[in-house]
């Protein structure tokens, strides 16, 4: 199918890098959020990115200004009715998500296919609460959207060959690499990240080695760019907290569930670098660690 407008749901760090991506392949991008200033905060983080780029001379002043005109921002649902593909960056809430979708599925077209950022919630359950369960996708992008190139494209239960195509091909078009996956809790790289992530806390709360000892063996050990508590602390350790959850709650495997350790600091309100503190303390830099067993 021919895609020409795309909506984004959500002017958090996940929506906004959807839509700078979508705008950059060209397509008519139109962000929706609920208060102006959400919007309005996620113009200006998108044009200091493509500012930065034009800085660096990776894109020319012409360019960005064409990226910031296929942009366009609104409070109202019903100015994606017209849009081909929509995106839903919603928080991971399935009530939220359900709601938006039921809207969104009254005022569109009945070729607009429908695609969930969501990294554990069931794209299944969120399809049937539509009359398009066959046009419901799962496309879960990773951090940050404009550098990472993997998006998982997961099938549901009633998803068509023709959406999941589409959803893969969108999916190349802005530039990322499309792996497709069934509809089930976490996907492939969560569901392999998240007892990572639970033995690394453990780890911690056993005394085993420190935060940035842990860090650095993960990366000098094993090659990734960042260790789990680096990347815990990116992620939001409340997002973590919650998707442990859903994952204890589908699975009922210990492996999965919520070491007490996160759970205190989520509750005390240190959820990584969006409120400053987590695992590393990051108002000096660099980072100072900031949980010691």
């Amino acid at each position: 199918m021919k895609i020409n407008r795309i909506g984004v749901l959500g002017c958090g760090i996940m929506g906004l890098g959807i839509a700078q991506v979508c705008a950059e392949a060209g397509y008519e991008t139109w962000m929706r959020d609920i208060k102006q200033e959400f919007l309005d905060k996620g113009f200006d983080q998108i044009k200091a990115l493509l500012q930065r780029a034009v800085g660096k001379s990776k894109i020319t002043a012409e360019r960005m200004n064409e990226v910031l005109e296929n942009l366009h921002g609104t409070l109202e649902l019903r100015d994606l009715a017209d849009c081909d593909f929509i995106f839903e960056a919603a928080p991971e809430n399935m009530n939220l998500k359900t709601e938006i979708l039921k809207e969104l599925d009254s005022l569109c077209a009945a070729h607009t296919i429908f695609a969930s950022n969501t990294s554990s919630l069931s794209i299944t359950e969120m399809a049937a609460s539509t009359s398009r369960p066959d046009r419901v996708v799962g496309m879960h992008f990773f951090n940050p959207v404009q550098v990472m190139k993997l998006v998982e494209v997961a099938r549901s239960l009633f998803s068509s060959s023709e959406a999941v195509e589409a959803a893969v091909e969108i999916g190349k078009a802005i530039g990322k690499d499309p792996i497709v996956t069934k509809d089930n809790t976490g996907f492939v790289v969560n569901l392999l990240l998240a007892p990572y992530f639970c033995g690394a806390i453990k780890a911690l709360e056993d005394g085993i080695a420190g935060v940035e000892e842990i860090d650095k063996g993960m990366k000098l050990g094993c090659g990734y760019p960042m260790g789990p508590f680096t990347l815990l602390d990116l992620a939001g350790l409340d997002t973590m907290y919650n998707s442990l959850s859903v994952f204890y709650e589908s699975y009922a495997d210990t492996r999965f569930f919520p070491p007490p350790l996160l759970k205190k600091m989520v509750k005390s309100g240190l959820l990584g670098k969006k409120t400053g503190k987590g695992f590393y303390d990051y108002s000096c830099d660099p980072p100072k660690v900031n949980i010691h067993i």
